[in-house]
């Protein structure tokens, strides 16, 4: 009876979640215990990826899984930087995280949501992302880091804030702009005429009020969150990139979670992530107006300045087609969903 006993505790445990993670998550399963789901990300706390974090992914995966998956939110950087928490990510230490496109440097193809002038509209932007080519982006990504993409969520559309009014190509010159330390970013910025300065994003606040910057570059929604509209004075409505984000967890972790765990998990990051997109394009114009009752002033290129910022991009397509052969087939394939 005693070994009967045994070998039903032992079933009830989970299955393939015996094994054991860096933070301890899988190991406790075993023993009864609930994985918990330590979910990183930099936004702060009331951004669009925090809210669908906690009113549909944390709801959804305690309710459906009823408590063998905890989720717990830790937003603002509190797990380090976009580079920390994904590299936490990659070994275990954090089971989950919602970076930005950091991993490009070893995953080439995931640097494609990136590139400058690509998408005309979020309804292009999703389409792609959520589509054969996102998967196709993120295909490479499991084998060599050893993360397992989710769902593809949204940062959107990147926008220049700063300390002084930009209306044409040459009021770059001289700016000095913090942007992500992505070679693609740099390039971008130099090529529009700015000094570039890479930073985490965690430190541009006290660099743009201690003005060791003049300007950023990031969706409003970013701006209006973090309180940068304190420390700027304009913005203009570049739209120089698509900025996406990705629900990801720890390789090893998800293959010691049961097929049902898996399930959930799939299902409640895309119920999030189609609730941020939702968030976040409704709120564009109530950013926008936010905003400006804080005394920022948009700007919105005129066809000609437009036509500008995307010609002095070009050099930088030429450099990605000379570099990655499948580059220009990806671009091409990308501007025909948005027709």
């Amino acid at each position: 009876m005693l070994l009967t006993a045994t070998v039903v505790l032992s079933g009830c445990g989970g299955g393939s979640s015996t094994g054991s993670t860096a933070s301890g998550a899988g190991s406790g399963a075993a023993a009864g215990k609930p994985h918990v789901l330590k979910v990183a990300n930099y936004f702060a706390t009331d951004h669009p990826q925090n809210v669908a974090l906690r009113e549909k992914f944390k709801k959804i995966v305690e309710e459906k899984s009823d408590g063998s998956l905890q989720v717990q939110i830790y937003d603002n950087s509190k797990l380090g930087a976009e580079k920390e928490f994904y590299d936490g990510v990659r070994n275990g230490t954090i089971e989950m995280g919602i970076p930005g496109l950091i991993m490009q440097a070893d995953v080439p193809k995931m640097a494609v949501g990136e590139w400058p002038f690509l998408f005309k509209d979020f309804e292009h932007a999703k389409k792609v992302l959520q589509g054969p080519i996102g998967k196709e982006m993120t295909d490479e990504m499991e084998a060599k880091h050893d993360v397992h993409a989710l769902a593809w969520s949204a940062n959107g559309f990147r926008m220049f804030s700063s300390n002084r009014t930009i209306a044409s190509l040459e009021d770059f010159k001289g700016l000095r702009v913090r942007m992500p330390n992505i070679p693609n970013y740099i390039k971008l910025g130099q090529l529009l005429g700015a000094n570039i300065t890479p930073m985490p994003i965690s430190e541009v606040f006290t660099a743009l009020e201690q003005k060791v910057v003049d300007g950023q570059d990031n969706p409003i929604a970013t701006l209006k969150a973090s309180a940068w509209y304190e420390v700027q004075s304009d913005v203009l409505e570049s739209k120089h990139m698509f900025s996406p984000n990705l629900y990801i967890i720890n390789g090893k972790l998800w293959s010691q979670l049961t097929p049902e765990q898996q399930k959930i998990l799939e299902e409640a990051a895309k119920a999030s992530a189609d609730y941020e997109w939702e968030l976040l394009e409704k709120s564009y114009e109530d950013d926008k107006k936010f905003l400006m009752e804080h005394g920022i002033k948009f700007t919105a290129p005129d066809e000609s300045f437009q036509q500008a910022m995307e010609t002095a991009a070009q050099p930088l397509y030429e450099e990605i087609y000379q570099t990655y052969p499948w580059a220009k087939e990806m671009v091409e394939k990308i501007k025909a969903e948005g027709k």
